[in-house]
């Protein structure tokens, strides 16, 4: 959401609150609805950011794989990201092919392989591949084993969204259900409580 959007959205909604409560409250709460709201909708990340993270998350195991097996073949590392971010396209093979185009020019591994840094999981890949790149370490065994962890990371990540959506679909159960609780059984004990203290006296 854009700057402008962000705070509109927000001050509609502090005008919202001003509204309903009126008076001097209304306006300070207001006036915290619109500086709350446009700060956290600020930090809400854009669809598009979220669904390019998704997809680099499930295609840097595969590009990885992919990558070892062109190394194998032969292919020397500059050919090998170029091929395979030609073939994968999207966020990783878009900076696979300018990792490519880098190592081709003569840059330096952990320059080139740094296009990945930014990629969920790409930063750890990048510096595993720069590191084997240098001491001449066997590119295709690190890649590999960077497949195996990063294919273990989601899982990993997955499974701690899918108990976070059980803690989210249970929160409104306990909001609705402790009022009621209160109400139904807390309030009619305090009343009968302080009844029969007033009779007392």
């Amino acid at each position: 959401m854009s700057g402008w959007r962000r705070w509109a959205t927000a001050f509609a909604g502090g005008l919202g609150a001003a509204l309903v409560i009126g008076g001097v409250g209304g306006v300070a709460i207001g006036i915290v609805t619109t500086v709350g709201g446009g700060v956290l909708l600020g930090r809400v990340e854009p669809a598009h950011l979220r669904r390019e993270r998704a997809t680099a998350r499930s295609d840097l195991p595969f590009a990885a794989d992919l990558l070892a097996a062109a190394l194998r073949a032969g292919a020397p590392p500059d050919r090998a990201a170029l091929a395979v971010g030609e073939v994968l396209g999207g966020p990783v093979g878009e900076r696979l092919t300018r990792t490519g185009r880098a190592l081709r020019l003569g840059a330096e591994p952990e320059a080139a392989w740094g296009h990945l840094a930014d990629l969920p999981g790409g930063a750890r890949f990048a510096r595993a591949a720069a590191r084997s790149a240098e001491h001449g370490l066997a590119l295709t065994r690190t890649l590999d084993r960077q497949a195996t962890d990063l294919r273990t990371a989601r899982s990993t990540a997955a499974e701690a969204a899918v108990r976070r959506v059980g803690v989210l679909a249970i929160l409104p159960v306990g909001v609705c259900f402790l009022p009621a609780f209160v109400l139904a059984g807390v309030v009619p004990m305090l009343v009968a409580l302080v009844h029969d203290v007033l009779v007392a006296i």
